[in-house]
């Protein structure tokens, strides 16, 4: 091991800097779908089916949550840049899918492979930036990588958006999404570097103990990392909800393309940036306090948006929801960080990811099903409802010494 090695932010900006940059492209494969895609679902294949069109969202949660967790588990073994790469050769075919799919199920294949790059390509840069900055700047770094990541999803959703309305769903909003994938290879191949190093280093000092099953403890048994990890998968199931709803609800009250855009794009870019000022808030206040107000704030925001028809109101709502997610975001990665052993940080991240992703397909499927059973107000409701009772969860179980 290198003896020049050093934990920080300050001490490995360059290299930090570019994993952010890197992460904003891999946001931006995100943002390219964000808003049209039940247009694309309506008016290039003629469905009208709710949980037929978020069936796209649920494969995607499905495979992100599959690959989040080997990735995880094979970080120490291949290396994260390895699995970076991997990522990103995934992504360069999905723009040309949707944009000569000749039926649903190749969108749908397209998304199956965006899943697995997302899981890769988010969840090696997340590691990466823990691995680089140490113990004392986790949450800041973490508010700077989901930062970078979902401001670029905003500004994606918003030109996918625009470009639609002016040139039509296809193919143009898809030809962003192929520079994206060709510019994060290209950066990730000439000049990442992989940080394995620097996780040995800072075990040499590590005391957190070692879990017995990092599957069963991140998941079940261990009350820090379990909290976070039930707020985790109800955040992503309304996010899931989010994307594949309320293009519908703004498309029923008569907003145009650049209006849906804009609303959409709201959530994620006050989501983050404001993670810019999150991330660095977790390192010094607590962390349990920021959960549950974070869920308890998305968990309001949801609900409001069933009740207004009005461009302005349904536009702050957006940013309120963006708010509390900023809230939790990072906020769940430096806790995950927090509770465990740097050698077992990938796999519980990966773990806690598995499960946080696959809140999109649960949450594709259920307010899929209840939209197309009782109407899209009744799923938003009962999406509000479960948000709110996460929140419940985090100031109950979690416990109050993690700061």
């Amino acid at each position: 091991m290198p003896d020049n090695i050093k934990l920080g932010l300050k001490e490995n900006w360059k290299q930090f800097t570019l994993l952010a940059i890197v992460n904003a492209f891999v946001g931006g494969m995100i943002g390219m779908e964000r808003t049209i895609f039940p247009q694309l679902a309506e008016l290039e294949f003629g469905i009208t089916s709710k949980t037929a069109i978020l069936s796209f969202i649920t494969v995607f949660g499905l495979t992100k949550a599959g690959a989040n967790y080997f990735t995880g588990r094979l970080a120490n073994k291949f290396g994260r840049k390895n699995l970076l790469l991997v990522g990103w050769l995934i992504a360069i075919p999905i723009p040309f899918i949707l944009i000569y799919a000749p039926s649903w199920n190749w969108v749908v294949l397209a998304n199956i492979l965006l899943g697995i790059n997302q899981g890769l390509t988010w969840s090696s840069t997340v590691v990466m930036k823990i691995d680089l900055v140490g113990e004392k700047e986790r949450g800041f770094a973490m508010g700077l990588n989901e930062f970078a990541g979902y401001l670029a999803v905003g500004l994606v959703a918003f030109l996918t958006g625009f470009i639609a309305s002016e040139y039509g769903i296809t193919p143009y909003p898809f030809y962003l999404g192929i520079l994206i994938s060709i510019i994060g290879f290209v950066m990730t191949a000439l000049w990442v570097k992989d940080t394995r190093g620097f996780v040995n280093k800072e075990s040499e000092n590590d005391s957190t103990p070692l879990l017995n099953n990092v599957f069963l403890e991140t998941t079940l048994k261990n009350k820090t990392l379990s909290s976070v990890t039930q707020a985790g998968v109800i955040n992503n199931m309304n996010d899931g909800m989010i994307w594949g709803l309320l293009p519908i609800v703004l498309l029923s009250l008569k907003f145009n393309n650049e209006h849906i855009g804009i609303i959409a794009a709201i959530y994620p870019t006050v989501w983050g940036i404001g993670q810019l000022f999150t991330g660095k808030m977790s390192d010094s206040f607590s962390k349990k306090a920021m959960l549950f107000w974070g869920m308890l704030i998305q968990g309001i925001a949801i609900v409001l948006i069933s009740l207004s028809d009005n461009f302005y109101v349904l536009s702050t709502i957006s940013a309120i929801l963006g708010i509390g997610t900023a809230l939790v975001y990072p906020t769940f990665l430096s806790t995950i960080a927090q509770a465990t052993n740097s050698k077992q940080r990938a796999e519980c991240i990966g773990t806690f990811r598995l499960w946080r992703d696959l809140g999109y397909a649960f949450g594709a499927i259920l307010s899929g099903v209840t939209a197309d059973l009782f109407g899209v107000e009744n799923a938003i409701l009962l999406i509000g409802g479960l948000t709110i009772s996460s929140s419940v969860v985090i100031k109950f179980r979690m416990p109050k010494e993690i700061n």
